[in-house]
C-alpha cells in the first residue's frame, strides 16, 4: 500500500441552522457563507479561534459561547491530484477519525458516509477520480450530532447523566457533552489524519500475534496472517518474519497456498517484557513480509512482546473468604500502582501533540498502568507504542459511560463493527493487558434497580467480538463488575474491584480504611492547580474568592449557563481544606498551597494502604494524572503541565522499593519495607522527628522479591502530632518518604514550615515552587 497524506489546510464552510439546507457539493460557490481555513487534523472550534470567529474557549466563560455551534453543519473540501495507479488498483480515501456524522463526495459524486467519531472509515473511490494527473475535488459534511442524535426516540430503559442524555445513540466520546472531568464542548471535525491510499495485490489484510509457553529459557510466538491476492498466485506467494531485540532474535519463512494462515516461531532464551518496575520492557523489532515470486510486495512492522498476561479474579469477595484480582505478568503477580487515562484535550485533534509529554510524566511518576476510561476516544498507536516502550500496561475500556446504552440490533450491530476494529488495531501491543465492557454502566442499572447482568452490549456482543478476535486476553463486562453472584449480596462491599468516591471527606475516613476491595480502579481527591497556571484560564478579577464568580464554578467543570450538578466542585476543596486543617485560608496563594498539601497527603496515603496490604490489596489506579482543559480537579497535573504537590508525594511512593509507617495501632506504629521488583533487597534506613532531628529509628533490613517486611515498630499515638522523615539506600539508590502521625486538624502552618525538610529527602523537589 502507498499513502499520502491529505492533510493540512482545507476550506470549511460553517452552515448555521437557520441557513437553508445545503444538499450537494456544487451548492457550496453560491451559498454566500465565506469559507475559513480548516486545518486537518483539526476541529472546528480551533478553525473558528484561528479565523477571530471565537475567542479561546478555555478562558474564563468563552467555553460556553460554543453552545451556539452545536447545531451547525460543517463542509470541508480540498482538491487533490490523482495519484499513479495501475489497472486492477484500488485508491481508497481513509479517514482516521471523523466527527461523527459524515457523508463524503468525490467530484460531486457520493463516495459513501459513515457514523463514527472512534473508528477509521475508507472509501474505495477508483471510479470516480479524473484520469491522468488532473485535479479531484474532495467534499465532507459533517451534520451536527446533536439533530442526529433529536432523531431517536429515548426509552425509559436508556439513561445517562444529568448534562448528556444526547450522547446515548451516538459513537462520539462520551465526554464531549459534558461531564464532571470536561466540558460542554461537543465539536466536529476531521480529527485524525487523511489518506489516499493505493492499493495492489496481494497484500496483508490481517497480522495477529500471540505470545505462548512463555518461559525464560523459551517461548513460542504465534504469527496468524491474512492476505488478499488472486487465486492464481497464492502459490506463488511466501510469507516471511524476522524480529530482533540486542542479541535475540527469531526468523521464519513459509509458503503461503492460501489467503490465511499461522505459524509459530520458539525464541530460546527470550528477553521478556515487564511492566514499569519488575524488568525491562522488551521489544523485539518485528517485520512480516509477503513475498510474491521471491519479490517482497508488501509489509508491516511491529514490536512485539514476548510476555503473557493474566487476571485472577473471583466475582465476590467477603470478611471470611477473600477473594482475589490480581494481574500475573510472565507467571509473576504485580502489584499495580497507576493512573486513570482521561482524554488529553477537550479538542482531540491535539492528542497526537499532547501525548508524547504527558508520558514523559507517566514514566517519571512511575505508573505500571493506565486505565483508557470509556468517557473518552480510543487511543491509537502513538499511544500504544509509548506504553509498550515505557513498561506501562493498559486497562482498555469500551467507549461507554455512565448510562444504559440502547440494546436494539441496531446499536448493537453499530457497537460491534466498532469493537471489531479496535480490537484488531491494538490486540498485538504488549502493554495490553485488558478489556473492560465499559465505564460504571453496571452502576447504572445497578442504581435504577435493573440487573446489568441483561445488558446484552456487554455481556454478549463484546464477548462474542473478544472471543473471535482476541481470546486469550482478560475481559470484565464492566468496571466495576457488578456479576449475578454480587448482586445476589445486594450491597457493593463484596466487588473485588471498586471505585472509591464516597463523601470524599477525611482521606483516612471510614469509607477509605475500611474497604475490602482488593483492586481500586478510581479513587481521587481535589487540588487547586498553581497560580501561574489559574492567570491563565481566570481574568484578574475573578481569581479571589472563588464563590463570587462564575469562572471557578465553571472551570469545575459545571459548564452550564447557571449552577448545575457539578456546583459543588469548589466547595468541596474548601471543605476538604477545613478537614484536615479546621479551617479555610483567607487568600489565594493559601487556598492554594494548603489544597495541594492536602490532595498530596490523600493521594499518597491511597497508594500506601494498598501497598502496606499487598496481596490483600493488589492495585490502585487514582484519579488522574493531567487535565483535558483547565480546571480544578483530583489530577496531580493541570492542563499545563504544571505539577502540583502530589505529583511528587506519588513519585516517591510509586518507587519499586520504598519504606511506608502504617497507622497506630497498640500504640505502635508498623514500619514496612515494601519491595516491588523481581529482586531481593537489603539496604539502610533511618527514620527522624522533622521538628527536632532526634532519630526514632534507624537500622539495617530486607524484603524477599515481591514482597513487604515489617522493618521495626516504633512508639506512636494518634494523640500526637509528628511530621517523620525516612530516609534509605537499598543498592546504592536513594529513597525518601515522609509520614504525617495524628489526627486532625494539623496546623497549617507548621506543615508549611517543614516542606522544605519533605521536598529535600531524595528523589526531591522544589519546595518554594508549590502552588507557584
Amino acid at each position: 500500500m502507498r499513502s499520502i497524506s491529505l492533510d493540512g489546510e482545507w476550506q470549511l464552510f460553517p452552515v448555521p441552522p437557520t441557513h437553508p439546507p445545503i444538499t450537494h457539493p456544487c451548492e457550496l460557490p453560491f451559498c454566500g457563507i465565506p469559507p475559513i481555513r480548516g486545518i486537518v487534523p483539526g476541529n472546528v472550534e480551533l478553525d473558528l479561534l484561528h479565523a477571530g470567529v471565537i475567542p479561546d474557549p478555555f478562558f474564563g466563560t468563552n467555553i460556553l459561547r460554543l453552545k451556539n455551534y452545536e447545531l451547525h453543519n460543517w463542509w470541508y473540501l480540498k482538491s487533490f491530484r490523482t495519484p499513479e495507479f495501475e489497472p486492477g488498483d484500488r485508491v481508497v480515501i481513509r479517514f482516521e477519525g471523523v466527527d461523527t456524522f459524515a457523508t463524503v463526495w468525490v467530484n460531486g459524486n457520493r463516495a459513501g458516509s459513515c457514523d463514527n467519531m472512534l473508528i477509521a472509515h475508507e472509501f474505495d473511490i477508483t471510479s470516480l477520480l479524473r484520469t491522468g494527473q488532473d485535479e479531484n475535488e474532495l467534499c465532507v459534511l459533517l451534520e451536527s450530532p446533536l439533530a442526529r442524535a433529536g432523531s431517536h426516540r429515548y426509552e425509559p430503559s436508556v439513561s445517562g447523566l444529568p448534562t448528556n442524555l444526547e450522547q446515548a445513540y451516538v459513537r462520539k466520546a462520551p465526554h464531549m457533552y459534558g461531564w464532571d472531568i470536561m466540558p460542554r464542548a461537543v465539536s466536529a471535525g476531521l480529527w485524525r489524519s487523511v489518506f489516499l491510499d493505493v492499493h495492489r495485490q496481494p497484500e496483508i489484510v490481517d497480522l495477529f500475534v500471540r505470545p505462548y509457553n512463555v518461559t525464560a529459557d523459551e517461548a513460542a510466538i504465534q504469527f496468524r496472517w491474512q492476505i488478499v491476492a488472486e487465486p492464481t498466485d497464492w502459490e506463488h506467494c511466501t510469507v516471511q518474519v524476522r524480529g530482533k531485540c540486542g542479541a535475540s532474535e527469531f526468523s521464519h519463512q513459509e509458503s503461503c497456498r492460501f489467503i490465511a494462515g499461522d505459524f509459530s516461531v520458539v525464541v530460546n532464551k527470550p528477553y521478556l517484557w515487564w511492566p514499569r518496575g519488575y524488568g525491562d520492557p522488551a521489544l523485539y523489532d518485528t517485520v512480516f513480509e509477503l513475498l510474491l515470486d521471491g519479490e517482497v510486495v508488501d509489509s508491516r512492522r511491529l514490536m512485539v512482546g514476548i510476555r503473557t498476561i493474566t487476571l485472577e479474579r473471583t466475582d465476590i469477595t467477603l470478611p471470611d473468604a477473600p477473594g482475589e484480582f490480581v494481574f500475573r505478568v510472565n507467571g509473576e503477580r504485580i502489584l499495580v500502582k497507576g493512573s486513570n487515562w482521561v482524554p488529553a484535550d477537550a479538542f482531540h485533534s491535539r492528542d497526537a501533540s499532547r501525548i508524547p509529554r504527558i508520558m514523559d510524566h507517566v514514566a517519571d511518576v512511575g505508573c505500571n498502568m493506565l486505565r483508557c476510561w470509556g468517557g473518552n476516544v480510543y487511543e491509537d498507536h502513538g499511544f500504544f507504542d509509548l506504553c509498550d516502550q515505557l513498561g506501562v500496561m493498559v486497562w482498555q475500556d469500551f467507549a461507554m459511560a455512565c448510562g444504559r446504552y440502547p440494546v436494539d440490533d441496531a446499536f448493537a450491530m453499530q457497537l460491534r463493527k466498532e469493537a471489531e476494529f479496535i480490537v484488531r488495531r491494538l490486540r498485538n501491543h504488549p502493554s495490553l493487558a485488558i478489556w473492560a465492557g465499559d465505564n460504571e454502566c453496571d452502576e447504572a442499572y445497578a442504581g435504577a434497580g435493573l440487573d446489568p447482568n441483561a445488558n446484552r452490549l456487554t455481556r454478549a456482543v463484546l464477548p462474542e467480538v473478544l472471543k473471535r478476535l482476541d481470546p486469550w486476553r482478560p475481559y470484565i463486562p464492566s468496571s466495576p463488575y457488578y456479576s449475578p453472584e454480587a448482586r445476589e449480596y445486594g450491597t457493593v462491599e463484596v466487588m473485588p474491584e471498586r471505585h472509591l468516591w464516597g463523601p470524599r471527606d477525611y482521606y483516612k475516613s471510614r469509607f477509605y480504611t475500611e474497604d475490602r476491595a482488593h483492586f481500586v480502579s478510581e479513587i481521587g481527591y481535589h487540588g487547586c492547580p498553581s497560580r501561574s497556571s489559574l492567570e491563565k484560564f481566570l481574568s484578574p478579577e475573578a481569581l479571589w474568592p472563588p464563590e463570587r464568580y462564575e469562572e471557578w464554578r465553571i472551570h469545575a467543570a459545571d459548564t452550564t449557563p447557571h449552577p448545575g450538578v457539578y456546583a459543588y466542585r469548589i466547595a468541596l476543596m474548601s471543605k476538604q481544606i477545613a478537614e484536615v486543617f479546621g479551617q479555610t485560608p483567607e487568600t489565594l496563594d493559601d487556598f492554594i498551597v494548603l489544597s495541594q498539601i492536602v490532595q498530596a497527603e490523600a493521594k499518597k496515603y491511597f497508594v500506601e494502604m494498598t501497598r502496606l496490604r499487598k496481596w490483600r490489596k493488589t492495585g490502585v489506579l487514582w484519579w488522574n494524572l493531567i487535565d483535558g482543559w483547565p480546571q480544578f480537579s483530583d489530577a496531580v497535573m493541570d492542563y499545563f503541565y504544571c505539577p502540583k504537590l502530589a505529583y511528587f508525594y506519588l513519585r516517591r511512593v510509586h518507587q519499586p522499593v520504598c519504606v511506608m509507617v502504617d497507622e497506630p495501632e497498640d500504640w505502635r506504629c508498623r514500619v514496612i519495607l515494601g519491595n516491588d521488583s523481581l529482586e531481593r533487597v537489603q539496604g539502610r534506613f533511618r527514620i527522624w522527628d522533622a521538628a527536632t532531628g532526634e532519630t526514632i529509628w534507624e537500622g539495617c533490613g530486607s524484603a524477599e522479591r515481591n514482597e513487604n517486611t515489617v522493618l521495626t515498630a516504633i512508639p506512636a499515638s494518634r494523640g500526637q502530632q509528628r511530621l517523620l522523615l525516612i530516609e534509605w539506600e537499598v543498592g546504592g539508590i536513594k529513597g525518601g518518604n515522609h509520614y504525617l502521625l495524628g489526627s486532625p486538624p494539623f496546623n497549617g502552618m507548621w506543615y508549611r514550615e517543614h516542606l522544605p525538610a519533605i521536598a529535600a529527602l531524595p528523589c526531591g523537589f522544589d519546595s518554594l515552587a508549590v502552588g507557584k
